[in-house]
């Protein structure tokens, strides 16, 4: 999972298929009363793009094979399965916490 000043997550596993990445989008401000949201997702090629994006914009990147799974059974846009909220919420929490947005 990755941020950008705390608000991108991007995870990446290798899964039977191949490598897997799913980027999201928080807002802590801004989405309030929402859930983090699927941004991107993708396998193979289209995964070691989104993972290259988010180094090269110095995003933090979150390896969870079991998260990614969940997280790349939502469509783009859709927010974050329920079952993934107390993980992502710690994964956040440190980012806010690391970046003094906390």
């Amino acid at each position: 999972m990755v941020g950008n000043s705390g608000k991108k997550l991007l995870g990446r596993s290798g899964v039977e298929v191949g490598e897997t990445a799913v980027a999201l989008s928080y807002d802590m401000e801004e989405d309030k009363e929402g859930a983090p949201k699927v941004i991107a997702k993708g396998r193979g090629e289209v995964a070691d793009r989104i993972l290259s994006e988010a180094l090269r914009y110095g995003l933090p990147v979150e390896r969870d094979g079991d998260l990614v799974s969940l997280l790349y059974a939502s469509e783009i846009g859709e927010e974050i399965p329920v079952e993934a909220f107390i993980v992502v919420a710690e994964i956040l929490r440190y980012i806010y916490e690391r970046d003094g947005r906390l």
